[in-house]
């Protein structure tokens, strides 16, 4: 939420290698444009099936999911898991917002509709990257604000109502999950609590849990791209039996 696909730009090489990689950016976000109308999860998840399907991607995919991207590869795994090899999920929280999270994002919501992004960018980076991301990761603090401005505002708006304030609670999903995981979380992510995410991990038959560094949803791929990719490389490769 906030970033596109951009965001992955320092570990697509890597994880390149080997694979055809296609990076799809979420409605209203990126150069996709977004439905000015509530939507779920679930049609998000459909709509990656058309994607695939479009593109004739037949054979079961790799799915590494950041964040929102991470919501959408647990419903895939659980509604089409013929379609999904493996799934990765980077910041993804599989728990709803809690009520005072939930408070504070119905007051960000009307505003960005009122003002638009540039005035609440601080807020995003610090939420995305981490506290003074400004000055500590000043490099990934200027992606995530770049990102954020990008895209299509209406459909930021309408994302931000369907997804942020309408995120379901997952948990319920997880047991039911029969593809190999690999669940990741920035050690400082205010807003994934760890221990949450490796109890969540814990919960699926062939889970796994991987705290990485960074302090926000996003802060992993751009403040630790080389460990993020190492995991993932690694957990590909444990899964090719190699």
């Amino acid at each position: 939420m906030f970033v596109d696909s951009e965001t992955f730009a320092s570990v697509t090489q890597e994880l390149g290698r080997g694979r055809e990689l296609f990076l799809v950016d979420g409605p209203g976000h990126g150069d996709s444009p977004g439905p000015r109308r509530l939507y779920s999860l679930q049609d998000c998840a459909a709509a990656a099936v058309q994607v695939m399907d479009a593109l004739q991607v037949a054979a079961p995919v790799d799915w590494v999911g950041n964040a929102w991207g991470g919501h959408m590869g647990i419903l895939l795994a659980d509604s089409s898991p013929a379609r999904i090899r493996t799934l990765v999920t980077i910041g993804t929280p599989a728990y709803p917002l809690s009520g005072a999270d939930r408070r504070k994002t119905a007051l960000l919501v009307p505003l960005y509709r009122i003002v638009g992004p540039r005035p609440l960018s601080k807020v995003v980076v610090d939420a995305l990257v981490g506290q003074g991301a400004a000055k500590s990761a000043p490099s990934a603090a200027s992606v995530v604000a770049a990102a954020f401005q990008r895209g299509d505002r209406q459909g930021k708006y309408w994302a931000m109502r369907s997804l942020m304030l309408r995120r379901p609670d997952l948990r319920p999903v997880l047991p039911r999950l029969q593809v190999p995981t690999l669940m990741m979380s920035g050690r400082d992510d205010p807003m994934n609590d760890v221990g949450e995410a490796e109890r969540a991990a814990r919960s699926m038959p062939a889970g796994r849990f991987v705290p990485v560094t960074g302090g926000g949803h996003v802060a992993p791929l751009l403040v630790a791209p080389d460990e993020v990719t190492r995991t993932i490389l690694e957990f590909w490769t444990a899964q090719d039996g190699g």
